[in-house]
């Protein structure tokens, strides 16, 4: 029964600006209050809004859906939207940065807990590795076009510019790579200023979005009039067996474009850093997924329209779609610079989340207490935080971005469903608990959160399910082996 034993939840008081409240976590206050419901809207925006539009877009449409990426985006939109709302209600509610792990503590338990936790890290640490993948091929891109401009010849070297092997019809290929550079050192950029202190995040973070979406704008508006019906069509392309396109891939489709909204849930990781959690985290959740939503919808639509669905399955495809307009030059090299910014802005949500996961387990005891650490001038979780660098360092320089991706989705879909149904349990165990923020229609909201997850999850390949039982039985041998005889739970 310790398996299933959940953890002590009482009232969270309600959180005026600046106020040192003590959390639900031991110890939490030295975590400083500093962030508005603006910079919570900003911090989704900029986690939902870059791999999504710059990457995945055109893979997810060339291989599996087809013009019909946007049905794609629906789904997966509509799917974030029933979770969003059981985020909100639990972030205002439990108001620590804890994000789908603490909220699981207390209503399924230790161990299912723990399974959150674990499969979080494929969210955000795996993310940001996979989103410094894409950053790469943008900002060799940029480079090249910079040395162009300047009348020279250079290319960046392809030793340094991809992971050793590439991931591709089932099957691993070498690339003849060694390692992939920039990936490396843009985490490790990232890394630094997520050392150096939550503020200085939010406002790097705040310049950015504002880069970003200045780019996304233009390039809706100036490559609109460029967009050809007839690349439309067939908006839904013929089913060719497995998940290649029909409603099959459209599907499939949508389980690899939910990567681009995970975004959206890093930013209850922040609440315990919010001035007034309980009005401006579901305004921050749920402000950032809708404005991220309509967005990822028209730009797949522009997309597919400028350019053959089939020819958009590159690493950069918006750079790509592009190339075929020489009088929009100048909009590649603006969405370039963009897409180099907002993929910045992902990673360095993702690194912001992941050390507050580690850092919400090791004060509950289920991980060494050095990931519980916070640095005493930064007030930041430093130890985690360069824990998090290094392996995301790594997985960035030698994973390719496919299974990076799919991993990602998988974890985070998990979280989700688990979220979807904790609020409805929590509705029937503590009713009594006050909710500045309350689910509408829960008994249909939960449940369809939970119906959309896990049918996304469905349509993964059956190596993404390996990788995730491999992933799971390593995550519960560390639990067996320090968590479960390590809980705080136990000297209650």
């Amino acid at each position: 029964m310790d398996l299933f034993r959940t953890k002590p939840l009482a009232p969270a008081p309600h959180v005026d600006a600046g106020e040192p409240v003590e959390g639900d976590l031991k110890g939490e206050a030295t975590l400083k209050r500093v962030l508005t419901a603006r910079h919570l809207v900003l911090l989704g925006i900029g986690a939902v809004i870059g791999a999504g539009i710059f990457v995945m877009t055109g893979q997810a449409a060339a291989n599996h859906a087809g013009p019909a990426i946007m049905i794609s985006f629906l789904l997966a939109g509509t799917a974030c939207a029933f979770a969003g709302l059981c985020y909100a209600e639990f972030a205002a509610m439990i108001p620590v940065s804890g994000s789908a792990y603490s909220y699981t503590y207390a209503t399924l338990g230790e161990a299912v807990a723990w399974f959150v936790g674990w499969s979080l890290v494929l969210e955000y640490l795996f993310a940001a590795s996979a989103v410094a993948v894409g950053w790469s091929a943008y900002t060799i891109s940029l480079l090249e076009s910079l040395a162009r401009m300047a009348g020279i010849d250079w290319t960046f070297p392809a030793a340094l510019a991809s992971a050793p092997v590439t991931y591709a019809n089932g099957e691993f290929r070498p690339t003849g790579s060694l390692f992939n550079l920039p990936a490396v050192l843009i985490v490790c950029a990232v890394g630094w200023l997520c050392y150096v202190g939550i503020r200085q995040s939010a406002t790097a973070n705040a310049i950015i979005v504002a880069i970003k979406v200045s780019v996304i704008l233009a390039l809706i508006g100036f490559a609109a009039p460029y967009v050809d019906a007839a690349n439309w069509s067939p908006f839904i392309p013929p089913h060719e067996g497995g998940d290649r396109f029909g409603w099959p891939g459209v599907l499939r489709a949508a389980s690899i474009v939910f990567f681009a909204y995970i975004g959206f849930d890093a930013i209850s990781t922040a609440a315990q850093e919010a001035k007034n959690p309980q009005r401006d985290m579901p305004i921050g959740i749920l402000g950032s997924l809708a404005i991220c939503t309509l967005l990822y919808i028209v730009v797949a639509g522009v997309l597919t329209g400028i350019m053959p669905y089939n020819l958009l399955g590159t690493a950069k495809p918006v750079a790509t779609a592009l190339e075929n307009y020489p009088q929009l030059g100048w909009l590649k090299f603006a969405v370039e610079i963009g897409a180099v910014a907002g993929l910045t802005s992902v990673i360095l949500v993702m690194m912001m989340g992941q050390p507050r996961i580690f850092f919400a387990m090791s004060r509950d005891g289920l991980l060494p207490p050095l990931f519980g650490k916070v640095h005493p001038k930064f007030c930041t979780p430093h130890a985690s935080t360069v824990i998090v660098a290094i392996v995301a360092a790594f997985l960035a320089a030698f994973f390719p971005l496919g299974v990076l991706g799919d991993l990602v989705s998988m974890g985070t879909l998990l979280a989700f469903a688990t979220v979807s149904a904790g609020i409805l349990i929590l509705r029937h165990t503590r009713p009594d608990l006050p909710r500045s923020f309350r689910v509408p229609a829960v008994w249909f909201v939960s449940p369809a959160g939970v119906l959309c997850c896990l049918s996304l999850i469905f349509f993964m390949g059956w190596y993404n399910w390996a990788l995730l039982a491999a992933w799971t039985v390593i995550g519960f041998a560390i639990y067996f082996s320090y968590g479960v005889r390590h809980s705080a739970l136990n000297k209650t």
